[in-house]
């Protein structure tokens, strides 16, 4: 009965092996859709896993991270008529350009070079460190120092920003180490360093107009950066300052040369004017809790131009809250 049992066994395999045998291509064909149709159900769940993970990546990075900025965006958008060359208006918080005109230019600075000396600046010297004038004469705008006399960082800083004064930018490079091409290799590597690319120096002062220059996108990140700082942002801000030596001998009554300033919501930061570049202002413009960075360059009327770039902006900006642009994610699949 035994034998009998193993011998129908055998003869069963032999059965179904060559039944295998003789129909393998068959059944492989026969196979092969039901092979492709679970390839295709493991990768739509592959791909419905990582779109779970990324979606939940970003409502982590809501979470976790610093509270976005409200987006700001023009209600009515309409084109301002302006003599600039190029302009731009950019909400500092989000960096969203609300308006541009030739952004991609390649303008001078002039005196808005100050801005990148006063950063550099600030890298090497404290406040109260005191520096001397090394110079009897610097060409453009200035204060007419004499060589010898000292005074400290910080008052140099307020005769920079608030009437230009050229002997205040060259005195920073003066006492820096090396010396003015040390200063200015510092300027072009601190560019580099805040990743603005479009920016280059060849003198703290902005004097050299062909080789110093900017796209207005690249000034409006920098003058962002400035009008962060502290320090910068107190001193853009203000008025009227008198500054005196070390030695008390001489003062220097100093006036803000940004017409605007007060006005508006203006709040900084810096002017520039050369026969090259034009005339050139960079202006912040506090709107409640949000600042504007506005700039116009190779302009013929700076105060005119930027008077239009404020009326595009005026009770003309609508904001989208983090709810909002958490709401208008895709929902997530469960």
């Amino acid at each position: 009965m035994k034998d009998s049992l193993n011998n129908h066994l055998k003869t069963t395999c032999k059965v179904i092996t060559r039944f295998f045998i003789r129909f393998d291509l068959q059944i492989r064909l026969l196979l092969f859709p039901f092979l492709l149709l679970g390839i295709l159900i493991i990768l739509a769940i592959f791909a419905s896993n990582l779109q779970n993970q990324t979606q939940q990546l970003k409502l982590q990075n809501i979470n976790t991270a610093q509270p976005w900025a409200d987006y700001p965006s023009l209600i009515y958008n309409f084109q301002p008529t302006i003599s600039a060359v190029s302009a731009i208006i950019m909400d500092a918080d989000s960096h969203k350009v609300l308006y541009e005109k030739n952004p991609y230019v390649h303008a001078s600075m002039a005196s808005t070079t100050k801005m990148m000396s006063a950063l550099v600046g600030l890298d090497y010297y404290k406040p109260d460190d005191v520096l001397t004038i090394k110079r009897n004469f610097v060409e453009g705008s200035g204060l007419h120092f004499f060589a010898g006399e000292q005074f400290r960082f910080v008052d140099l800083l307020y005769a920079m920003f608030l009437p230009s004064a050229n002997d205040a930018a060259m005195a920073l490079a003066d006492n820096y180490p090396g010396g003015e091409k040390a200063f200015v290799a510092a300027m072009n590597a601190k560019a580099k360093a805040l990743h603005l690319n479009n920016i280059a120096y060849q003198d703290p002062a902005g004097l050299d107009d062909p080789g110093d220059y900017a796209t207005v996108g690249n000034l409006a990140d920098l003058a962002d950066i400035v009008f962060r700082q502290p320090l910068l942002h107190q001193i853009v801000g203000t008025q009227n300052m008198y500054i005196m030596t070390t030695n008390k001998v001489y003062g220097y009554p100093l006036t803000n040369l940004n017409q605007l300033l007060g006005q508006d919501g203006v709040v900084g930061i810096k002017t520039g004017t050369t026969e090259e570049a034009g005339q050139v202002l960079i202006t912040a413009k506090q709107d409640g809790s949000h600042v504007f960075i506005i700039i116009v360059m190779d302009s013929t009327n700076r105060y005119a131009d930027t008077l239009e770039l404020l009326h595009l902006i005026d009770n003309n900006i609508q904001y989208t809250t983090e709810s909002e642009m958490v709401s208008e994610l895709p929902a997530q699949n469960h």
